[in-house]
């Protein structure tokens, strides 16, 4: 006899509750010697406190997954510990992979059984407003087992064939239509099932985990993303972030 009481599996996904992962334990090479990518200061404040806090700072979200260096686990920790945080959140670390791929995964497997939603976010985009985090979550909520952020692209792209030697010419193969891509951000929203299937699923090195999504032939579906959740990757945007923040003191108070 089917169990009436038993809520459907819309109404499990509207009653879920949401964790973040945040894959913290790359090096981040391109912004140069100095310390772990999402270790580096910005405005005073490394950059991993700045994503920790937007993402706890969505109300939805009463978990936070931090996925730390391999051999650097205690010392995130601490930064943690010595940063205010919103109270009502909860922090966890655990140590990392060796890839991207392998941290998230480690960080899924840390999730307590209760939670349905998971958000997977680049600690390199500390500045993304809650507006896009609550617009990712809510799109989980109401049934998309995959969604991004994305903008549409202002400049044109061209696919081309990579030149052997670095600077070198490459010719144009394909000029893709501009109106049909998009830039994508994070964080990336997922059913947790469908997300763990993924991981369990496929083995090759992907980019972003909405990918592996796709490839388990499920749709990825977007939502609009923000121009302030731009990924620091570059010293470059390291000026850009703190411009960014100093605009958010001058008319939030921020």
């Amino acid at each position: 006899m089917s169990d009436v009481s038993r809520p459907s599996t819309a109404e499990a996904r509207a009653e879920a509750r949401t964790a973040v992962v945040i894959p913290a334990a790359g090096k981040g090479v391109r912004l140069g010697p100095g310390a772990p990518k999402a270790l580096r200061a910005l405005n005073g404040t490394p950059m991993l406190i700045h994503a920790v806090r937007a993402m706890a700072a969505s109300r939805a979200v009463s978990l936070v997954v931090v996925v730390a260096p391999p051999d650097g686990a205690g010392e995130v920790k601490s930064l943690l510990d010595a940063h205010a945080l919103p109270e009502r959140t909860d922090f966890v670390v655990v140590p990392g992979g060796d890839s991207r791929q392998e941290s998230v995964r480690l960080g899924l497997e840390a999730l307590p059984p209760d939670f349905g939603i998971v958000l997977v976010h680049d600690a390199a985009r500390p500045l993304v407003p809650v507006d896009t985090v609550d617009a990712v979550i809510e799109a989980v909520r109401t049934g998309a087992p995959a969604v991004v952020p994305a903008l549409p692209l202002a400049d044109t792209v061209k696919e081309v064939e990579p030149a052997q030697v670095s600077g070198e010419p490459e010719p144009v193969v394909a000029t893709p239509a501009r109106a049909r891509l998009r830039a994508v951000q994070t964080p990336q929203g997922f059913d947790r099932a469908t997300l763990v299937r993924a991981h369990d699923s496929v083995t090759e090195d992907v980019t972003d985990d909405a990918s592996m999504v796709e490839q388990l032939g499920l749709t990825v579906v977007v939502v609009p993303g923000h121009e302030e959740a731009f990924k620091v990757t570059r010293p470059l945007d390291l000026v850009l972030a703190e411009a960014v923040l100093a605009r958010r003191r001058l008319n939030d108070g921020f």
